[in-house]
This record gives C-alpha cells, sequence and structure tokens, in this order.
C-alpha cells in the first residue's frame, strides 16, 4: 500500500504538469533574479553570500511545492484515504515522496546556481549528503504542518505562519555543513552539523508519524 501511495503521488504530480513547470519556473526566475545582480560586478559574491541566496532560493522553491500536499487534496479524498489505507502509511507516503521531490528541487537548484552564480563547493559529495539530509527535514516538518494547516479555513496563513518557526532548526544546521564545505574545511568539521541534522529529522518524523492519525481523525 505504501508504494502504492507513492506512485499516485508521482502520478498525479505529472498529470499536473502546469504546477510543476511553475515550480521550476519559480526557482529559475529566483536564480536568474540574483544573476543578473551579482554580474553588474564581477567577484562580488562571496562564499556567504552564496550559501543564503542557495538556501533562501530552495527554502521559498520547497515551501511551495510541498505546501499543497494536504491543502490541495479535495475533502473527499481523505475520506477515501481513510478507508483504504491506515494515517501511518499516507504520512509516510507523503514524507517520501516530499523528500524526493525536495531533493531534486536542491539538485536542480545546486545546477543552476554552478552555470550562472558560481560554485564554491569544495566537497561536492558532503554537499550533496547535507542536500538530502535537509530534504528529508523540510519534507517531514512540512507535510505534517500542511495536514495541520488544511484543517482550518486561512490553511494558506496558517501554513506560513507555522513553517519558518519549525524550518529554523532544519536551516541553521544546513547553513552550516554548507559554510564548512564552501570553506573547504575537513569533512570531521562538518560531523556535528550532520548528526544533528540527522537527529531533527528523525525527531520530525516521529512526530508526524504519532501525531498524523489524531489529525487525520479530526
Amino acid at each position: 500500500m505504501l508504494l502504492s501511495l507513492i506512485r499516485k503521488e508521482f502520478t498525479l504530480e505529472l498529470r499536473r504538469r502546469s504546477v510543476v513547470s511553475g515550480i521550476g519556473l519559480y526557482l529559475f526566475a529566483i536564480i536568474f533574479i540574483c544573476y543578473l545582480t551579482f554580474s553588474l560586478r564581477r567577484g562580488s559574491i562571496n562564499e556567504a553570500t552564496w550559501s543564503a541566496l542557495f538556501w533562501l532560493a530552495i527554502l521559498f522553491s520547497v515551501i511551495n511545492s510541498v505546501a499543497k500536499s494536504f491543502i490541495g487534496e479535495k475533502k473527499g479524498l481523505s475520506i477515501y484515504y481513510y478507508s483504504v489505507a491506515s494515517a501511518s502509511t499516507v504520512i509516510l507516503s507523503k514524507i517520501i515522496y516530499n523528500t524526493i521531490l525536495c531533493l531534486l528541487l536542491s539538485v536542480v537548484g545546486f545546477v543552476l546556481f554552478s552555470l550562472f552564480i558560481s560554485n564554491p563547493v569544495k566537497d561536492t559529495p558532503l554537499f550533496l549528503l547535507t542536500l538530502f539530509l535537509t530534504s528529508i527535514g523540510f519534507s517531514a516538518s512540512l507535510s505534517l504542518i500542511s495536514a495541520i494547516a488544511a484543517k482550518t479555513n486561512n490553511s494558506n496563513v496558517l501554513m506560513a505562519v507555522l513553517s519558518f518557526p519549525v524550518l529554523i532548526a532544519v536551516l541553521l544546521m544546513a547553513i552550516r555543513a554548507t559554510k564548512n564545505i564552501v570553506d573547504g574545511l575537513e569533512r570531521s568539521t562538518s560531523y556535528d552539523e550532520l548528526v544533528n541534522l540527522l537527529a531533527i529529522n528523525c525527531i520530525l518524523t516521529a512526530l508526524a508519524y504519532i501525531l498524523f492519525p489524531y489529525i487525520w481523525r479530526s
């Protein structure tokens, strides 16, 4: 059932091509604006600025893509899910799918940044691992928040209000690890941040797994 729900998410996403292209255009527009801004002065962007711009672009793209996890679904669909699958299976399928989506957006953003702006990353495999762990954190937190916001009238407003405080811890670890990577430091200097990021992911995933059944029944 879990694989069927994940396959369903991909099938629906491919059918909604306007949504996919809109998210891609949004990410490309942010990066292209950064390119136009910093191309006026060659070499004016440093590692810290690159890291800040990168995570800002990824953050807003991810929020726009994952926010529709439950908000965009019809109420009748939740009733259908309730009759064919357990709550834990539904939330796990959402987290896995959104993790893949977040990771895809992060990798595409990294490629676009490398092409249009610069690529100060000294250790690409470690940076990709950071993107993967950060994607899990984004997915677990935003999936749960989307489920909560979908139960309210002003779902989009509540999604924006709740998402940023929850994502601060994930962003903080990701930014610290990125700073170590772009500064060319040894891998061991980023281990603490990656372990903390993994721990945060476990906590967020456990909270989503435990709390979602109560949210779903309401």
